[in-house]
């Protein structure tokens, strides 16, 4: 009887412990549900509160795990479903660029919806066969984002949203965690004073290439990081992304030898101008401790969603290629992530097996990638559109990995880009049966907010496998910029894609010389100005642009584009000059000297002249959003001083790394670059007076302080944009159109 018994029990127990899964799956589902659809509305209302009204968000129910999104017209409303909000995001940006001819970018957006919103013929369905769809390098955090506050960040979230991203890179405050662990380790602020960098260094400081350059870093900004991150965060997760952390790679404060003389510490070197780094060997029993104390201070402060970015070695080579050393290594660097979180996804960036293959050859990169279970560990193909990795490395050897464009470096400015490899590159990846786990697509450009172009052409790929028609997109992709379809503006984007876009012959874009260090040479080690056409080819797109002006297209998109054209085209045209001059000096012709001088420092002038009509090409709100974070005028001075520094010198006075992130920027033109061949052609004209060989290694030391002290001052910029864009486009246009085309004749000067 007593069997008997207890066996209702023992049932009822189980149907309530049922029941209780059930509701807690069910309350669990509709709450995803409910996030869908408010972060979606939440989207909508920021990016067209004016037509926020016509739109309804509904959830939608994924068939493959991955998003999905649906559009339909019903009574008058469009309906947006979606399988998570960035899908719903995606949908609202298929709808504006496909229905509405609306476009986003960093660099000029047309919102120009009608009053009465176009139908959707019939349901759209979308899905992605790309379970991660990425974004950022931690370059970008600071050529780009040093200074961005939670109203610009909000922005680039949505524009994350809208196309498509849903696992971005996120470490914003990583310093503060920091702090907060070696405090709780006994560390003072004294024994740390000297590790953490300035605002503009974190990409570096983070990747173990330095310590301290740019700092004291200030307590505020740390705690101001830490709100910011957690805003950062929140906003992303509730659109349904899964934000990448950092995780602890053995980088530590040079104070920890003091703290703990017996830790196995090895001193590293970048060899770029900076002090030694210090790097604890996995094999200490402290290596696991300060990454499980680490991933917990983290978690409490920001979540987490299992996805940890960890990069050993970046530009620093091992201390031996002895595969079984490489895979112990990597092993340790899991297993700390492991400790922290068992559910840990190391993400690692691939560049160090393209900028060092030396030494990455398939014994080492094997050695280090197998050493980890393959479901944990997802490789980013770091610059897939140049070189990619995964074709020479057995697709990873089996890990799951993501095909990336990278693009730019140094937020330098120039037209560039990879029409052609873009729009086949990721199908062309996908549909190779040797690929093997490819599970994603992304950028990982080390500047954003340039050539917009190839960055919405590489996203397109979110929600297709088959290749991009340029010769279908490209019209769409102009109407949706330029407001109408203008046949002379398809023609110049033709003419774009076969010179600045061809993505021929050179790594990344080139640069002018006027932003290079003075010089007769017609490059410098950083300034490359070889191109990747024939100066003279783009000149019809300039043609086209200019003849459009003339008849008003305002959109912001026309306007960047216009300016940024005419940019090039004087950019390139400075060659021209320089050689003028050179030839000058080598023939001791003093008169023909000073007129080229002359001319070169004029064309300096009319760029800033034309740039300053373009937020987007302003050194003014680059310094002002600097100094905005200052809580007092020494913290206002060190971050422009940050700001300054890391776009001209990038370190002190003797750095190699000297315009590595060279701008043309309006204001930057006039004041330090234009500045700086005024001294040089003063000194050579000086030279030539006299009958003397110019002091060219005199005049580079010299130079090199001034730099350093234009640095260390302190100036306000202009921050809102001077003239208007096309007036002052088609007055350089007048100008020097003639010349320009005279002085190529046929002939393929500046190649």
């Amino acid at each position: 009887m007593a069997t008997h018994s207890k066996a209702p029990l023992r049932f009822r127990r189980l149907k309530a412990a049922i029941l209780f899964c059930l509701l807690l799956s069910l309350t669990a589902t509709a709450i995803q549900a409910q996030t869908i659809i408010s972060s979606g509305k939440s989207l909508i209302s920021r990016v067209i509160p004016s037509h926020a009204v016509h739109f309804e968000v509904q959830e939608l129910t994924s068939s493959s795990g991955k998003d999905e999104f649906e559009i339909e017209s019903i009574n008058g409303k469009i309906i947006l479903r979606g399988t998570s909000g960035v899908a719903v995001a995606s949908a609202l940006y298929h709808y504006l660029t496909e229905y509405a001819h609306c476009q986003i970018t960093w660099n000029g957006s047309n919102l120009a919806l009608p009053e009465n919103l176009p139908t959707v013929p019939a349901r759209i369905h979308k899905a992605t066969v790309y379970q991660y769809r990425y974004n950022l390098n931690y370059c970008t955090f600071n050529y780009s984002m040093s200074w961005w506050d939670w109203e610009r960040w909000q922005k680039e979230i949505d524009w994350m949203a809208l196309h498509g991203i849903n696992m971005p890179l996120a470490i914003t405050g990583e310093e503060y965690t920091w702090l907060q662990v070696y405090r709780d380790m006994g560390f003072t602020d004294d024994d740390l004073k000297d590790f953490f960098s300035g605002p503009a260094y974190f990409g570096w400081f983070w990747m173990g290439n330095l310590d301290g350059w740019g700092g004291p870093l200030p307590l505020s900004w740390m705690e101001s990081h830490k709100t910011l991150q957690q805003q950062i965060v929140r906003r992303e997760r509730e659109l349904g992304m899964k934000p990448v952390l950092p995780a602890f790679t053995g980088h530590v404060p040079a104070a920890f030898r003091k703290k703990y003389p017996n830790a196995q510490l090895k001193a590293t070197n970048w060899n770029n101008g900076f002090g030694d780094t210090y790097i604890l060997d996995s094999q200490d029993p402290l290596f696991a401790e300060l990454g499980k104390r680490f991933l917990d201070k983290q978690k409490e402060l920001y979540g987490t969603d299992h996805l940890y970015s960890a990069d050993t070695f970046n530009e620093n080579e091992p201390p031996t290629d002895d595969p079984a050393y490489l895979s112990k290594l990597s092993e340790r660097i899991y297993e700390g992530m492991r400790q922290g979180d068992p559910e840990a996804v190391w993400v690692m960036q691939g560049w160090l097996f393209y900028s060092d293959r030396k030494f990455w050859k398939a014994p080492q990169i094997e050695a280090l990638l197998n050493a980890v279970p393959d479901d944990r560990m997802i490789l980013l193909d770091l610059a897939a559109e140049i070189e990619p990795v995964w074709k020479r490395t057995g697709a990873f050897y089996g890990k799951p990995w993501i095909w990336n464009m990278l693009n730019n470096f140094g937020g330098n400015v120039n037209l560039f880009g990879r029409l052609d490899g873009v729009a086949q590159g990721p199908a062309a990846a996908w549909n190779d049966p040797a690929k093997k786990r490819m599970e994603g697509i992304g950028l990982t450009m080390e500047a954003i907010e340039q050539n917009p172009v190839i960055y919405e052409l590489t996203m397109d790929h979110t929600w297709r496998t088959t290749p991009i028609e340029l010769d279908e997109w490209l019209p769409r992709y102009a109407r949706n910029r330029y407001g109408k379809a203008d046949p002379d503006l398809e023609k110049a984007w033709q003419v774009l894609r076969r010179t600045a876009y061809n993505g021929k012959d050179i790594r990344d874009g080139a640069e002018s010389i006027v932003t290079g260090r003075p010089t007769l040479d017609s490059s410098t080690v950083w300034t490359r100005t070889r191109l990747n056409y024939a100066p003279q080819e783009l000149l019809p797109a300039w043609d086209l642009f200019m003849n459009a002006a003339r008849q008003g297209p305002v959109t912001d998109g026309f306007l960047y584009d216009l300016t940024d054209i005419s940019r090039q085209v004087l950019a390139n045209y400075a060659l021209v000059l320089q050689k003028r001059w050179v030839t000058a000096y080598r023939g001791g012709d003093r008169a023909a000297f000073a007129k080229h001088s002359r001319a070169f420092l004029g064309l300096i002038s009319d760029m800033d002249e034309l740039l300053a009509t373009q937020k987007d090409f302003m050194l003014g709100p680059w310094i002002a959003s600097a100094r905005k974070w200052g809580t007092n005028d020494a913290e206002k001075a060190l971050y422009e001083q940050n700001a300054r520094d890391l776009i001209t010198l990038w370190g002190d006075a003797k750095s190699p790394l000297h315009e590595y992130s060279n701008r043309q920027w309006s204001g930057l033109l006039n004041d330090f670059y234009k500045v700086r061949w005024e001294k040089f052609f003063a000194m050579v004209s000086g030279a030539m007076d006299k009958g003397r060989e110019p002091d060219f290694k005199g005049f580079e030391e010299s130079i090199a302080q001034w730099e350093w002290e234009w640095v260390k001052t302190q100036k306000d910029f202009p921050i809102i944009p001077k003239g208007k864009s096309g007036d002052v486009a088609l007055k350089m246009y007048s100008k020097y159109s003639r010349q320009i085309k005279d002085s190529y004749s046929g002939r393929l000067e500046g190649n």
